[in-house]
Protein backbone atom coordinates (compact mmCIF):
# COMPACT_ATOMS: atom_id res chain seq x y z
CA UNK A 1 0.00 0.00 0.00
CA UNK A 2 2.76 2.55 0.72
CA UNK A 3 4.30 1.43 -2.37
CA UNK A 4 1.52 2.92 -4.66
CA UNK A 5 1.11 6.03 -2.44
CA UNK A 6 4.64 6.90 -3.18
CA UNK A 7 3.82 6.11 -6.64
CA UNK A 8 0.99 8.64 -6.78
CA UNK A 9 2.76 11.34 -5.40
CA UNK A 10 5.84 10.54 -7.65
CA UNK A 11 3.40 11.10 -10.66
CA UNK A 12 2.17 14.29 -9.13
CA UNK A 13 5.73 15.78 -8.81
CA UNK A 14 6.40 14.91 -11.99
CA UNK A 15 3.50 16.37 -13.62
CA UNK A 16 4.13 19.42 -11.86
CA UNK A 17 7.42 19.83 -13.06
CA UNK A 18 6.51 19.22 -16.26
CA UNK A 19 3.73 22.00 -16.07
CA UNK A 20 6.13 24.46 -14.03
CA UNK A 21 9.10 23.81 -17.22
CA UNK A 22 6.46 25.49 -19.94
CA UNK A 23 7.19 29.09 -20.70
CA UNK A 24 5.41 31.88 -20.20
CA UNK A 25 4.79 32.46 -23.88
CA UNK A 26 3.83 28.80 -24.48
CA UNK A 27 1.34 29.27 -21.99
CA UNK A 28 -0.22 32.32 -23.60
CA UNK A 29 0.11 31.03 -26.78
CA UNK A 30 -1.92 28.09 -26.11
CA UNK A 31 -5.35 27.84 -28.40
CA UNK A 32 -7.99 27.09 -25.57
CA UNK A 33 -10.96 25.77 -26.78
CA UNK A 34 -13.34 29.13 -26.83
CA UNK A 35 -16.79 29.99 -26.69
CA UNK A 36 -18.65 30.17 -30.16
CA UNK A 37 -22.25 29.08 -29.83
CA UNK A 38 -24.68 29.16 -26.93
CA UNK A 39 -27.56 27.28 -27.66
CA UNK A 40 -30.28 27.33 -24.70
CA UNK A 41 -33.08 24.97 -24.94
CA UNK A 42 -36.46 24.55 -22.60
CA UNK A 43 -37.98 28.66 -23.33
CA UNK A 44 -40.07 30.35 -26.21
CA UNK A 45 -38.04 32.16 -28.92
CA UNK A 46 -38.64 35.87 -27.37
CA UNK A 47 -37.67 34.67 -23.89
CA UNK A 48 -34.39 32.64 -25.16
CA UNK A 49 -33.49 35.58 -27.22
CA UNK A 50 -32.97 37.94 -23.92
CA UNK A 51 -31.51 35.26 -21.97
CA UNK A 52 -29.10 35.41 -24.83
CA UNK A 53 -28.57 38.57 -24.79
CA UNK A 54 -27.53 38.67 -20.82
CA UNK A 55 -25.13 35.54 -21.82
CA UNK A 56 -23.96 36.78 -24.75
CA UNK A 57 -20.77 38.76 -22.65
CA UNK A 58 -19.00 34.57 -22.35
CA UNK A 59 -19.00 34.36 -26.74
CA UNK A 60 -15.16 34.03 -26.88
CA UNK A 61 -14.57 32.97 -23.07
CA UNK A 62 -12.71 30.54 -22.57
CA UNK A 63 -14.52 27.50 -22.32
CA UNK A 64 -12.41 24.93 -20.07
CA UNK A 65 -12.16 27.24 -17.43
CA UNK A 66 -15.30 28.48 -17.72
CA UNK A 67 -17.18 30.94 -14.53
CA UNK A 68 -20.59 28.94 -13.95
CA UNK A 69 -20.69 31.20 -11.05
CA UNK A 70 -22.16 34.15 -13.20
CA UNK A 71 -24.49 32.10 -15.27
CA UNK A 72 -25.67 30.23 -12.23
CA UNK A 73 -26.63 33.97 -11.21
CA UNK A 74 -27.84 35.52 -14.42
CA UNK A 75 -30.25 32.17 -14.50
CA UNK A 76 -31.00 32.50 -10.59
CA UNK A 77 -32.74 36.32 -11.49
CA UNK A 78 -34.91 35.25 -14.69
CA UNK A 79 -37.85 34.42 -13.15
CA UNK A 80 -39.35 32.02 -15.82
CA UNK A 81 -36.76 29.38 -14.81
CA UNK A 82 -37.55 26.47 -12.54
CA UNK A 83 -34.31 24.58 -12.92
CA UNK A 84 -31.40 24.66 -15.11
CA UNK A 85 -28.58 22.40 -16.69
CA UNK A 86 -25.39 23.37 -17.72
CA UNK A 87 -23.14 21.66 -20.29
CA UNK A 88 -20.33 21.97 -22.08
CA UNK A 89 -19.95 20.67 -25.54
CA UNK A 90 -15.98 20.81 -26.60
CA UNK A 91 -14.63 22.38 -28.71
CA UNK A 92 -16.73 25.28 -28.88
CA UNK A 93 -20.38 25.17 -27.64
CA UNK A 94 -22.47 26.40 -24.49
CA UNK A 95 -25.21 23.94 -23.88
CA UNK A 96 -28.22 25.00 -20.79
CA UNK A 97 -31.29 23.13 -20.88
CA UNK A 98 -34.32 24.97 -18.76
CA UNK A 99 -37.37 23.38 -17.35
CA UNK A 100 -39.54 26.72 -17.40
CA UNK A 101 -42.02 26.90 -14.63
CA UNK A 102 -45.82 26.40 -14.52
CA UNK A 103 -48.01 29.12 -14.24
CA UNK A 104 -50.18 28.46 -11.19
CA UNK A 105 -52.28 31.66 -11.25
CA UNK A 106 -52.78 34.80 -12.05
CA UNK A 107 -52.88 38.09 -10.05
CA UNK A 108 -55.24 40.94 -10.42
CA UNK A 109 -55.60 43.93 -8.12
CA UNK A 110 -55.81 47.74 -8.68
CA UNK A 111 -52.28 48.30 -8.44
CA UNK A 112 -50.99 45.80 -10.49
CA UNK A 113 -51.28 42.16 -12.71
CA UNK A 114 -48.67 39.70 -12.43
CA UNK A 115 -48.25 36.03 -12.63
CA UNK A 116 -47.21 33.29 -10.17
CA UNK A 117 -44.77 30.38 -10.77
CA UNK A 118 -44.31 27.16 -9.07
CA UNK A 119 -40.97 28.37 -8.56
CA UNK A 120 -42.33 30.52 -5.97
CA UNK A 121 -41.24 33.51 -8.09
CA UNK A 122 -43.69 36.39 -9.17
CA UNK A 123 -43.57 36.58 -13.53
CA UNK A 124 -44.11 40.77 -14.60
CA UNK A 125 -44.24 39.57 -18.00
CA UNK A 126 -47.85 38.80 -19.51
CA UNK A 127 -46.94 35.15 -20.84
CA UNK A 128 -50.62 34.32 -21.75
CA UNK A 129 -51.56 31.89 -19.16
CA UNK A 130 -54.51 29.57 -19.91
CA UNK A 131 -56.88 27.60 -17.35
CA UNK A 132 -55.42 29.68 -14.59
CA UNK A 133 -56.98 30.70 -11.19
CA UNK A 134 -56.95 34.67 -11.10
CA UNK A 135 -56.48 35.76 -7.78
CA UNK A 136 -57.84 38.97 -5.94
CA UNK A 137 -57.11 40.27 -2.75
CA UNK A 138 -54.02 41.95 -1.47
CA UNK A 139 -51.98 38.56 0.28
CA UNK A 140 -48.08 37.62 0.81
CA UNK A 141 -46.77 35.03 -2.08
CA UNK A 142 -45.96 32.99 1.01
CA UNK A 143 -50.14 32.85 1.73
CA UNK A 144 -51.27 31.38 -1.52
CA UNK A 145 -48.44 29.18 -1.71
CA UNK A 146 -49.67 27.57 2.08
CA UNK A 147 -53.21 27.32 0.53
CA UNK A 148 -51.92 25.56 -2.80
CA UNK A 149 -50.06 23.23 -0.37
CA UNK A 150 -53.12 22.56 1.44
CA UNK A 151 -54.97 21.81 -1.52
CA UNK A 152 -53.02 19.68 -3.39
CA UNK A 153 -52.81 17.73 -0.26
CA UNK A 154 -56.93 17.54 -0.18
CA UNK A 155 -59.27 15.84 -2.74
CA UNK A 156 -59.78 19.32 -4.41
CA UNK A 157 -57.99 19.36 -7.77
CA UNK A 158 -56.28 22.79 -7.44
CA UNK A 159 -57.09 23.18 -11.47
CA UNK A 160 -60.79 23.00 -10.80
CA UNK A 161 -60.24 26.50 -9.39
CA UNK A 162 -61.57 29.52 -11.66
CA UNK A 163 -61.06 32.32 -8.96
CA UNK A 164 -59.87 32.59 -5.28
CA UNK A 165 -60.43 35.34 -2.81
CA UNK A 166 -58.05 36.68 -0.34
CA UNK A 167 -59.75 38.15 2.70
CA UNK A 168 -57.66 41.07 4.80
CA UNK A 169 -58.88 38.48 8.33
CA UNK A 170 -56.47 36.42 6.81
CA UNK A 171 -59.06 33.32 5.03
CA UNK A 172 -59.61 32.56 1.39
CA UNK A 173 -62.69 32.17 -0.51
CA UNK A 174 -62.51 29.97 -3.80
CA UNK A 175 -64.68 29.58 -6.86
CA UNK A 176 -64.97 26.18 -8.97
CA UNK A 177 -65.05 26.00 -12.50
CA UNK A 178 -68.58 25.10 -12.26
CA UNK A 179 -68.97 28.27 -10.24
CA UNK A 180 -69.63 26.97 -6.68
CA UNK A 181 -68.18 29.54 -3.87
CA UNK A 182 -66.34 27.64 -1.35
CA UNK A 183 -66.12 30.06 1.46
CA UNK A 184 -63.10 28.60 3.99
CA UNK A 185 -62.01 29.06 7.54
CA UNK A 186 -58.93 30.72 8.76
CA UNK A 187 -57.93 27.63 10.35
CA UNK A 188 -58.61 23.67 9.31
CA UNK A 189 -59.06 24.42 5.58
CA UNK A 190 -57.91 20.65 4.23
CA UNK A 191 -60.38 19.74 6.59
CA UNK A 192 -62.81 21.91 4.95
CA UNK A 193 -62.06 21.12 1.44
CA UNK A 194 -62.84 17.55 2.06
CA UNK A 195 -65.93 17.90 3.55
CA UNK A 196 -66.69 20.05 0.43
CA UNK A 197 -66.10 16.85 -1.91
CA UNK A 198 -68.02 14.87 0.41
CA UNK A 199 -70.77 16.66 0.57
CA UNK A 200 -70.68 17.21 -3.54
CA UNK A 201 -71.07 12.95 -3.74
CA UNK A 202 -74.53 13.47 -2.37
CA UNK A 203 -77.22 13.53 -5.07
CA UNK A 204 -79.60 16.97 -2.82
CA UNK A 205 -77.09 19.15 -2.80
CA UNK A 206 -75.47 18.42 -6.81
CA UNK A 207 -77.13 21.52 -7.66
CA UNK A 208 -75.41 24.34 -4.44
CA UNK A 209 -74.37 27.58 -5.51
CA UNK A 210 -72.49 28.23 -2.22
CA UNK A 211 -71.00 26.32 1.11
CA UNK A 212 -70.04 28.53 3.72
CA UNK A 213 -67.63 26.24 6.08
CA UNK A 214 -66.50 29.04 7.87
CA UNK A 215 -67.48 27.58 11.06
CA UNK A 216 -66.17 24.32 12.17
CA UNK A 217 -69.68 23.15 13.73
CA UNK A 218 -72.12 23.64 10.73
CA UNK A 219 -72.26 23.98 7.11
CA UNK A 220 -74.57 26.32 5.79
CA UNK A 221 -75.23 25.43 1.78
CA UNK A 222 -77.26 28.15 -0.98
CA UNK A 223 -78.25 26.35 -3.84
CA UNK A 224 -78.90 27.43 -7.41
Amino acid sequence: MPQKINKKIFLYIFLFLLIGSINNKNFNDFDYPKIKQIYISGLSDNENLELRKNLDFLKFDNLLFLNKIEIIEILGANNLIEKYSIFKIYPSTLKINITKTKILAQVKNIDDTFYLGSNGKVIKVDIGGKNIPFIFGKFEIKEFFELKKIIDESKLNYFELKNLFFFNSGRWDVETNSGIIIKLPKQGVKKALELYKSVLRKEEFKNIKEIDLRQSNQIIINGK
